[in-house]
C-alpha cells in the first residue's frame, strides 16, 4: 500500500506582539497631555506594585481584531489598565495573545480628538473591545470629565460620589481633580485616589513623604535629647559634662530654650 501524505491545512495564525507595529512616531497633542498621561501612570504604579498581577499602559497600540489589522488602524488609548494578567513590559497590547481587553480606558481630549473620543472610540470600546469602564478628560478644560460603565452591553454614565469622584468599580479607586504642579506645569490634573479622597502618591511624592517623615523623626529625637540635656543641667551638672554625656555641642545646650519636663 502506498503512503499517503496529507497536506497541512492553510491556516493563517494571527501575528504576535513582536510582529506588530508598536509606534507611529506621532507625539501626544501637548506637553500637558503627556504629563497628564504620566501622572495617571505614576499614581497607579505603587498601587499596582502591591498586587501580583496587572498592567498599566499609555499611548500604546491595542490590537483587538484582525479587521483592525487589515484597516491598519493602529492607534491606542492614552491610558489603560488591565487586571488579572502577568506583570511585565509590553510593546503593545494584543488581545488575542493576552486573553483579554483592558478593564479601564481613559482618553485625554483635545480639539482634534474630542469628537472621535466621544463617539467612534466610545463605540469601539463598548461594542468591540467590551471595555468595562471608559473615561475621558480634557487637560485644558477640567469641566470636560466623564465616565461610563457597561450595563447590559451599553455604557451608562457614572455619577460622582460624595467626594466628587468618578469611581472605578474595577479598581476600587476614584478619579478626582487636583490643582497643583506636576512636571513643572501648574494645572488641574486628573488623579487617582482612594474612596475617602486621599490621593495615591506618585513614586516621587512617596520619596518626598519618606524624607519628610525622616526629618520629623530626627527633629523629634534632637528635641528629646536637648530636653534631657537641660534636665541634667537643672540637676546641677555643668554644661561641659552634659555635652560629653549627650554628644551635644556646648553652644546647643546653652542656646536651648525648652520648657521644663
Amino acid at each position: 500500500m502506498s503512503e499517503v501524505t496529507l497536506a497541512a491545512p492553510d491556516i493563517q495564525l494571527p501575528p504576535i506582539q513582536a510582529e506588530l507595529p508598536y509606534d507611529d512616531g506621532i507625539p501626544m497633542e501637548s506637553a500637558r497631555h503627556k504629563a497628564q498621561m504620566d501622572l495617571l501612570i505614576d499614581g497607579l504604579m505603587p498601587w499596582l506594585a502591591e498586587r501580583e498581577d496587572g498592567f498599566v499602559g499609555g499611548n500604546m497600540f491595542v490590537y483587538y481584531s484582525l479587521a483592525q489589522l487589515r484597516n491598519k488602524d493602529f492607534k491606542g488609548p492614552d491610558f489603560f489598565v488591565v487586571l488579572g494578567v502577568p506583570q511585565g513590559e509590553r510593546r503593545s497590547w494584543v488581545v488575542w495573545e493576552e486573553g483579554k481587553a483592558p478593564d479601564l480606558v481613559i482618553e485625554l481630549l483635545s480639539n482634534s480628538t474630542a469628537s472621535a473620543d466621544k463617539n467612534e472610540k466610545k463605540l469601539i470600546y463598548q461594542n468591540q473591545m467590551r471595555v468595562p469602564e471608559y473615561f475621558w478628560y480634557d487637560p485644558f478644560n477640567s469641566e470636560d470629565l466623564a465616565g461610563f460603565s457597561i450595563q447590559k452591553g451599553v455604557y451608562q454614565p457614572i455619577t460622582a460620589n460624595a467626594q466628587n469622584q468618578l469611581v472605578s468599580q474595577s479598581l476600587g479607586l476614584g478619579l478626582q481633580l487636583w490643582q497643583g504642579k506636576y512636571q513643572g506645569i501648574n494645572a488641574t490634573w486628573l488623579r487617582w485616589a482612594n474612596l475617602t479622597g486621599d490621593l495615591l502618591p506618585t513614586p516621587e511624592e512617596k520619596q518626598r513623604q519618606r524624607a519628610e517623615q525622616e526629618r520629623q523623626r530626627a527633629d523629634k529625637a534632637e528635641l528629646q535629647l536637648l530636653q534631657t540635656a537641660r534636665n541634667l543641667v537643672e540637676t546641677g551638672m555643668n554644661v561641659e559634662q552634659v555635652a560629653r554625656l549627650t554628644g551635644l555641642c556646648v553652644s546647643d545646650i546653652q542656646s536651648a530654650h525648652l520648657p521644663m519636663a
